[in-house]
């Protein structure tokens, strides 16, 4: 059965601006592919990454390319060979789970074999930034209950005291973006014991975090540069206990599912993650996030405009999505 294939760049401002490691941003570009049959519309969307080699340009070429494909009426199974995993994947792959579920008259949670969805608490993130500067935006988002704290290398012990000092009845976690090196390595995991921060994420560059298997994990250590798909677990697991699984990574709710049940398996403790993003992006998302240890699925909250029928926040509470949104 055919379908038409359409592509969409979009540029959503965020409110203030958000900084990691990599540096700091004011805005968000994302790429929606739109899949129409029989008077239905499946939709889903991707953040083109820098950090991974893509652009909104790069992405869109790589969408383009499987075009035809597509629009004669590709399976998801197909897909998965069509395209590599990376956004241009996960913006299709959506797309379709959206359009199945339509098509069926049925819910892609109950596709998935989810009966309903629950309400998710997820974290929010405070930017890397000055002490004092951090100390601020927590003592702002302290009735939260987990801040997801961004992290920059040299300079991190007296940051997360800082935060910990301003937020002291939040759970923390921390995101070092890759920014932590041999050399602050120790010092940064213990100021993070100190503050009793619940896990560590990325504090290693990829591909040059061998050092981790040797390491004390006084707090668990997740890979998210590290993993992309399924077949990355077991290269993972001396130096790793916790994974971040985002879809713009897996290349879509499908490798996503297939990452999540072996993870599982594999006795990881599971984070759910995203790129800054809309409530378009989040809402398959939250089906992955059904069950997990830690959810972060916060990018709508960090916007200062969303999509329409966006995903309903009560402070750090997510409600599931409406149809008219996704699924």
């Amino acid at each position: 059965m055919t379908c038409r294939l359409s592509i969409e760049a979009e540029t959503f401002p965020i409110a203030g601006s958000f900084t990691i490691a990599r540096g700091s941003r004011t805005e968000v570009n994302v790429l929606t592919a739109s899949l129409t049959q029989d008077g239905h519309v499946g939709r889903g969307e991707c953040v083109p990454y820098p950090r991974y080699g893509e652009s909104v340009e790069s992405v869109t070429a790589q969408i383009e390319a499987a075009r035809t494909a597509i629009e004669a009426g590709i399976t998801l199974e197909e897909l998965q060979s069509l395209i590599p995993a990376g956004a241009a994947r996960n913006a299709v792959d959506c797309a379709l789970w959206d359009l199945t579920a339509k098509r069926q008259n049925t819910t892609v949670a109950e596709l998935v074999g989810i009966k309903s969805q629950r309400i998710l608490q997820t974290a929010y993130t405070i930017s890397v930034g000055t002490p004092e500067k951090m100390a601020q935006d927590a003592v702002k988002a302290a009735s939260r209950p987990l801040l997801k704290v961004k992290l920059a290398g040299d300079g991190d012990v007296e940051r997360i005291a800082a935060v910990r000092q301003a937020a002291p009845n939040s759970k923390l976690i921390v995101d070092a973006n890759e920014g932590w090196s041999e050399a602050n390595l120790e010092a940064n995991i213990k100021a993070c014991q100190q503050a009793d921060v619940g896990l560590v994420e990325q504090p290693l560059p990829a591909g040059k975090d061998a050092i981790l298997a040797d390491v004390e994990h006084l707090i668990p250590i997740c890979a998210d540069e590290s993993l992309h798909t399924s077949a990355d677990l077991e290269s993972l697991r001396d130096r790793y206990s916790a994974i971040n699984i985002k879809i713009d990574k897996t290349g879509g709710l499908t490798e996503g599912l297939k990452l999540l049940r072996k993870a599982e398996e594999m006795n990881y403790v599971i984070m759910v993650g995203c790129m800054l993003a809309t409530s378009l992006a989040m809402a398959p998302a939250m089906l992955l996030a059904q069950n997990a240890d830690y959810v972060d699925l916060d990018g709508p909250l960090l916007l200062a405009k969303d999509r329409e029928h966006p995903i309903r926040f009560d402070g750090s509470l997510m409600h599931p999505p409406s149809p008219q949104l996704w699924g």
